[in-house]
């Protein structure tokens, strides 16, 4: 895999010539970069997925749905909708499937019923049709948006890895980089991500030393927190759904994943349970009919009799299609929602400078 990463860097060289054509017409003002009259945050990050984008954005959707000035009741989330089969504009419903929107928009509108989804590949002419549609519109939260530069964010949100931030990584297609670090002084906002729980001064710093934020930049630390099993297909609501009865019971597990990276998710069944078993595809997998057959085989082959499957939050909407739902019938499959939580006082910084951009805004 490295030999043939090695035999792309011509094909690297030549993305960053585009990509810093592509930034500098935006930082010349010679292309053009559109503000908007209501707030627009941009959550996003410099390499092609893992950071944990859309959990930050629901952490976002959360904070200002319960914010104390209590106005803030018409939230809207915009993304391209990656993986969906569709084009152009669309607002999401709760019928909506991953297919139609995209396996992340539909999470957010199953998770948060009463906020505004929509897909658009040209993001500048969703938010046109958002404020079209929805009357009143008090914020619109861009998910993945940071290399979209033709809409100018009142704030930008940069995630960048814990673990991927003391790597030194290539351009696309030889690594992962969408764009080089120097990108991140577009940014208002910095988190470190999947940051241990348990954070010393001493990384901290450390961090902060590779990072070398701005002085207007702040820089802060961010974590994942597990919360309980939810039935995958929503239809097994009478089967146990919590974790620790299958933890301290020694249940076997078929962890099945579709995304950018399943390595903290391995990391953490590890630690609390003896028998793994992990089937992983590409990020944004459209499971086939070939795949749960297969999936059903490495089920069945474990030989533990105390078994279940669990995948992500993200691959369960994918999982919903009908077609796909219906062949997992009678299977203990769950998936295990997770929910960002921030370092010491890091989280009442950022809460405090998102309440008060959109306030102000």
């Amino acid at each position: 895999m490295k030999n043939v990463r090695y035999l792309l860097l011509p094909l690297s060289i030549l993305y960053w010539v585009i990509t810093w054509i592509y930034h500098e017409l935006y930082n010349q003002r010679i292309l053009r970069s559109r503000k908007f009259k209501i707030p627009v945050i941009s959550v996003g990050n410099l390499t092609t997925g893992g950071t944990g984008k859309t959990p930050h954005v629901e952490y976002i959707v959360r904070l200002l749905l319960r914010s104390e000035q209590g106005f803030f009741d018409r939230v809207a989330t915009l993304s391209r909708g990656y993986g969906r089969a569709t084009t152009g504009f669309a607002l999401a419903n709760e019928e909506s499937t991953a297919i139609e929107i995209g396996d992340e928009p539909r999470q957010m509108k199953q998770k948060f019923k009463n906020i505004f989804v929509a897909v658009d590949e040209n993001r500048a002419h969703g938010i046109d049709k958002l404020l079209t549609m929805v009357p009143g519109l008090d914020v619109v939260l861009l998910d993945d948006a940071f290399q979209h530069r033709r809409v100018k964010p009142g704030l930008s949100i940069l995630l960048r890895d814990f673990q991927a931030v003391s790597s030194r990584m290539a351009l696309l297609p030889a690594g992962d980089m969408r764009e080089p670090v120097s990108g991140s002084a577009r940014a208002d906002i910095i988190i470190i991500t999947n940051s241990p729980k348990m954070l010393s001064p001493h990384e901290r710093r450390r961090i902060q030393h590779i990072v070398k934020p701005k002085d207007d930049q702040s820089l802060l630390f961010s974590f994942v927190a597990y919360d309980d099993l939810v039935p995958a297909l929503g239809t097994d609501e009478h089967i146990m759904a919590n974790k620790a009865f299958y933890f301290e019971r020694g249940y076997a597990i078929l962890l099945v994943t579709g995304i950018a990276d399943s390595l903290p998710l391995q990391e953490y069944y590890g630690q609390n349970i003896g028998e793994l078993t992990h089937m992983k595809f590409g990020d944004h997998h459209e499971f086939t009919m070939a795949d749960i057959q297969k999936i059903r085989k490495n089920f069945d082959n474990i030989a533990n009799e105390n078994k279940i499957i669990l995948t992500t939050e993200k691959d369960a909407m994918r999982l919903a299609i009908p077609g796909v739902a219906k062949a997992f019938e009678n299977l203990p499959i769950f998936y295990l929602p997770i929910k960002i939580k921030f370092q010491d006082d890091d989280g009442k910084k950022f809460n405090k400078q998102i309440i008060d951009y959109v306030t102000k805004n």
